[in-house]
């Protein structure tokens, strides 16, 4: 299972809200050749770490592909980059944020280099963030974390305090 996390909390000149973003992103990555399996509801969250900007629009989406997971990396920092995305500082207000969350169950720790980008799997910090494990839940009840083993649901009981988040109606 291939997952990616989706998220923004600015508009795009092109696209507009922040969930119009995220659509288009997912458009945008099938004419690619990536292949949408499926994708959660869209989910709406206060910024974490706490932070004075717009509350995110955010999901997650299983794709399948036939890219190495530094190839599908390097393709998700292209789409952010087409989309508007600078990277001026961590936690920022963005356009498009898009996360390599699981790939097949592969544990990797690659370090940027000339021929890519860096790569961590299981995304390092998944476990801590509601608005990637209750969208994954959605669509991965039996979903597992690569490295220890871990039901989501235990993931989901033993989150970090205060993370504001709610599911939108569409």
């Amino acid at each position: 299972m291939i997952v990616i996390a989706l998220g923004a909390n600015l508009e795009t000149k092109r696209y507009g809200a922040p969930q119009n973003g995220l659509a288009a992103a997912l458009r945008h990555l099938t004419a690619t050749g990536v292949t949408l399996k499926t994708r959660s509801n869209w989910y709406q969250s206060a910024p974490f770490p706490t932070a004075d900007q717009p509350w995110y629009v955010n999901g997650v989406a299983e794709i399948a592909c036939d890219l190495s997971p530094v190839a599908l990396m390097a393709l998700l920092l292209s789409v952010e980059s087409e989309f508007g995305r600078q990277r001026n500082s961590r936690n920022a207000a963005r356009v498009l944020d898009l996360d390599l969350i699981d790939y097949n169950g592969e544990i990797l720790n690659k370090s940027a280099v000339d021929n890519g980008p860096a790569v961590q799997l299981p995304h390092p910090r998944l476990h801590e963030r509601a608005f990637v494990l209750l969208p994954l839940a959605e669509i991965a009840a039996d979903w597992r974390h690569p490295e220890n083993g871990r039901h989501i649901d235990d993931l989901i009981a033993e989150l970090p305090p205060g993370q504001k988040i709610e599911r939108v109606c569409e």
